[in-house]
């Protein structure tokens, strides 16, 4: 028994549907990526001078660190 499919997507010529999808999706990559950069901002502000050196850092470190900019 053979299958044939005849639904054919032309890849690289997204319509109005896929384009919509698309903002979406990287509108909803943004957002996450913001909310973990801020949650690990709050986590590091929390913690004591003595446990950011515990762990090698310094308070002028947590931004770097929670947008991913680290030099280590």
């Amino acid at each position: 028994m053979a299958a044939f499919d005849t639904t054919r997507t032309t890849y690289g010529s997204t319509g109005l549907f896929g384009r919509f999808g698309a903002l979406v999706a990287s509108a909803t990559g943004m957002f996450a990526a913001w909310n973990d950069a801020r949650a690990t901002r709050n986590a590091l502000s929390g913690l004591s001078d003595r446990e950011l050196a515990d762990i090698g850092l310094s308070r002028c470190d947590i931004e770097s660190v929670a947008t991913g900019e680290t030099a280590f």
